[in-house]
């Protein structure tokens, strides 16, 4: 009767009794699984009327050790209520994933589902439960994972369980609230109208069903606003946002302080403040909005509740952000710094590279924060902290890749035992990451996630210990300012910030404080204007004979001259007293990331008629990193080196389909092999021999490459970015899995080796930056289509320059590739045209 009359007391007599009855029906009594069952359902009822954890604990036991163990076992496949019990286990699984934070039991509660699903076909009384749960746990796991095809599946489930629940079922609210929320989901994906159209039609009709008083009121509420505020977003309706308001307040009256669903409130009124705020100006909406986040974020952390996960936390923290920079408040900086923590422990929890890129572009909202967070840290004149965020936020793809590859000679030589275990458990992570890319069956995968995260939590707890050393309390954190600055041991780094609030530089120097640059006449949008204005120049020049002049280019290497480089010339020069010909790096972010910085370029004659204004490359020597920790990384791998050996890959026949034939490749190679000297112990791989697996068998047996053929960068899959082989493509992703420690240099005569990736355009995520990870600490690429046939001209006159005094007893040094670059397309202005000069960059030490 308890059931019936929502009455705790009356459930209270119940399981006392239905205790009583399991202790009358001891095993091998028939009735046995039955009375388990039955006390296992009413500690479970009696757990989401009181909230008690104890019960909760009790139900799951009985389920998993006993249900799990005895029942399933007991029951035929062809029992009645063999379905409902699978049910009712996935649903402890996901209650226990709920309290304590574990996806294995989010995992094996989908599997449960799955198996119950498959026990109740269409007429079975039970489908109906069964779809919804099944479709409620994929749905969670999209939340915490981000995998689209939880999605479309829970989408599908619901769609059928709702059919299944018509008008006036009991549970017809239940699945009309279910399918609205996974299309909200959907809809913030993918952007299809419909979706949040129809989302916000079911979320209003679940609402009429319940009115006031009713228990899930405020579920609805909150879910109602979700969808309007989410359609604001899309179509900014004002009448949508101020009834998400109401909603929102309407929903914050309903929850008591320790309601679990209070802080999703509480940061979704934030957000409605702070869109209303945009509109209006009124200042007491975002007063009210930074508050609101402050104590959503304050009661997430509090509860210790796990899977009040990593997306909530992040989209409240978000906000939080959002909120702080409408008022100026100096909170903003520590929103930005929890954000980025909060992403990197989320990403941390996906098992391979692209996983976690995936899960990072599903974030799409956070995209701007790392360049965000810079000059809201040069607003409150904090330059130190500027640069620690800009890094912290950027690079993260790489940085949590790169971790396992962490050098640790000094820890070895403190403490061997716990370097040997550290490195143990980072291969088996990484080996583990590896395999579980490869697995296209679910169940399969769904197991090696498992086995990832079991290791991945043995990998934090070595990590922990190291960091309880005195020496190493750092180890692996995100590096401070002191840190960073050893980039700049060998000349000024230079990071370039593209913001919506402002576009300025900020020059790392080899010793003391930070410099800041503004750049007060170009803007975000002027960036987006210069990088499709760039585009369209490069493609008429390609068009032009070589002697025509490159009227467009001319202008745009003008714009970025006068706009950009020459205030932070000025500063190099007239601050910090760089010498002409020094090393200097730059590290462009976001909309920069697209534009021949290193190519800016006066075009003009002295005012005292002596000759022509210097451009940038006249005056330094100039490469670029993809973060500062890249290049500290490539110089600490310097520190290991061991006789060369030089391998010149080429395939200028790739295979049907692959692309237009390059003449001009084999005499590369032949040229290349004649500039090289003979002590590098040189080798050429070409024709049939220049395969994807040759092409990795070189890459791993030299320390200096060259590699002509075509390249392609894939802007929306970045990871399938690639060089054509005679067989298959050798793919970033193949050359990231490659470790090579003791490689140098690698020339990349290819198209398309340094241009970044659409969706995560400050992860710098392109060839170059791949072979950079992989261990080599000097990279020549490219920026744009290569023309092979004057290619050469450059190649040519670069081995010159690189390789010119070994005759005098020097040694091959891959530090040298900057000042060779330079030096070389200095030399060949007459034979090779402006834009096929430009496309060579330098990247790396």
């Amino acid at each position: 009767m308890g059931y019936i009359r929502n009455d705790v007391q009356d459930i209270d007599a119940t399981t006392s009794l239905l205790r009583d009855a399991l202790a009358l029906r001891p095993q091998p009594h028939p009735d046995h699984p039955l009375s388990l069952y039955n006390l296992a359902e009413a500690l479970t009822w009696r757990h989401y009327k009181t909230r008690t954890a104890a019960d909760m604990h009790e139900a799951a036991q009985l389920y998993l050790v006993l249900l799990r163990r005895v029942v399933i076992d007991l029951f035929s496949l062809g029992h009645r209520l063999r379905p409902r019990v699978l049910n009712k286990l996935a649903q402890v699984l996901r209650t226990r994933f709920y309290r304590y934070g574990s996806i294995d039991n989010l995992d094996m509660s989908i599997r449960r589902g799955r198996g119950a699903v498959s026990l109740c076909p269409e007429g079975h009384a039970d489908r109906d439960a069964c779809l919804h749960s099944l479709a409620f746990s994929l749905k969670l796991r999209f939340d915490h994972q981000g995998k689209p095809n939880d999605l479309d599946e829970a989408i599908t489930l619901h769609e059928e369980a709702l059919r299944l629940r018509p008008v006036g079922h009991k549970y017809h609210d239940c699945s009309l609230s279910s399918l609205g929320l996974a299309l909200v989901a959907r809809f913030n994906e993918r952007g299809d109208i419909d979706d949040i159209t129809r989302a916000i039609s079911l979320h209003r009709e679940a609402l009429t069903l319940r009115p006031p008083g009713h228990s899930r009121r405020d579920i609805t509420l909150n879910t109602l606003a979700v969808a309007l505020k989410t359609r604001y977003d899309k179509l900014h309706v004002s009448e949508d946002l101020n009834e998400a308001i109401d909603l929102y307040r309407e929903s914050l009256r309903l929850k008591q302080l320790d309601h679990p669903g209070r802080p999703t409130t509480l940061s979704g009124l934030s957000s409605v403040l702070c869109s209303r705020f945009t509109q209006t100006q009124k200042k007491e909406d975002v007063e009210e909005a930074i508050t609101l986040c402050q104590q959503s974020l304050a009661a997430l952390l509090a509860s210790g509740h796990p899977t009040q996960g990593f997306p909530q936390r992040i989209m409240t923290t978000y906000n939080w952000t959002i909120d702080a920079e409408q008022l100026g408040d100096v909170s903003a900086l520590e929103a930005y710094s929890t954000c980025f923590d909060l992403l990197d422990g989320h990403l941390a929890t996906r098992s391979s590279t692209i996983s976690r890129r995936e899960a990072a572009a599903a974030f799409h909202y956070v995209r701007s924060l790392p360049v965000d967070a810079a000059p809201c840290a040069i607003r409150h004149v904090n330059l130190r902290r500027a640069v620690e965020l800009v890094e912290q936020g950027r690079g993260q793809q790489w940085s949590l890749a790169s971790r396992l590859r962490t050098p640790v000679e000094n820890l070895e030589s403190t403490n061997p035992k716990l370097a040997c275990n550290y490195l143990e458990l980072s291969k088996r992570v990484s080996n583990a990451a590896q395999s579980s890319a490869t697995i296209t069956d679910r169940a399969a995968a769904d197991r090696e996630a498992v086995e990832y995260r079991r290791l991945t939590r043995q990998w934090e707890a070595a990590v922990a210990r190291i960091r309880g050393l005195l020496a190493f309390s750092r180890f692996l954190l995100p590096p401070l300012y002191e840190d960073l600055q050893a980039a700049a041991r060998q000349g000024p780094v230079i990071i370039l910030i593209a913001s919506r609030y402002s576009c300025s530089a900020i020059i790392v120097p080899t010793s003391g404080d930070p410099h800041h640059v503004p750049l007060p006449s170009i803007a975000l949008t002027d960036l987006k204007i210069l990088k499709d204005r760039f585009t369209r120049a490069i493609r008429d020049s390609s068009r032009m004979n070589p002697g025509e002049l490159r009227t467009d280019l001319i202008v745009l290497l003008r714009i970025i001259w006068g706009h950009i480089m020459l205030p932070i010339v000025d500063v190099l020069e007239h601050i910090l007293k760089l010498q002409r010909r020094s090393r200097i790096w730059l590290c462009p972010t976001a909309a920069f990331t697209s534009i021949p910085l290193h190519a800016a370029h006066p075009f003009q004659t002295k005012a005292d008629r002596s000759g022509k204004e210097p451009c940038l490359e006249d005056i330094y020597i100039c490469s670029y990193t993809p973060t500062l920790s890249a290049l500290i990384r490539s110089r600490q791998l310097m520190k290991k080196r061991v006789p060369p050996s030089f391998v010149a890959i080429g395939q200028g026949q790739p295979g049907a389909g692959k692309g237009k034939a390059l003449l001009a490749v084999d005499s590369e190679l032949e040229l290349v092999h004649q500039l090289v000297p003979a002590t590098a112990n040189r080798t050429t791989i070409s024709g049939d021999e220049a395969t994807r697996a040759g092409a990795l068998s070189a890459l791993q047996q030299n320390t200096w490459v060259h590699l002509a053929c075509h390249g392609k960068q894939d802007p929306t899959q970045p990871y399938d970015s690639h060089f054509v082989m005679r067989d298959e493509h050798l793919t970033l992703l193949d050359i990231m899995e490659r470790h090579i420690p003791h490689a140098e240099f690698a020339f990349l005569s290819a198209c398309h080796t340094a241009v970044g990736d659409e969706e995560t355009p400050d992860e710098v995520i392109h060839l170059a930056a791949g072979i950079q990870f992989s261990g080599f600490k000097s990279v020549v690429g490219t920026l744009w289509e290569v023309d092979d046939s004057v290619a050469k001209h450059v190649v040519e006159a670069f081995y010159g320059y690189m390789f010119g005094d070994l005759k005098n007893g020097g040694v091959m040094d891959c530090t040298r590739a900057a000042w060779a670059l330079n030096c070389a397309t200095h030399a060949v202005k007459t034979k090779v045209p402006l834009e096929q000069r430009m496309v060579f960059v330098h990247i790396g030490v």
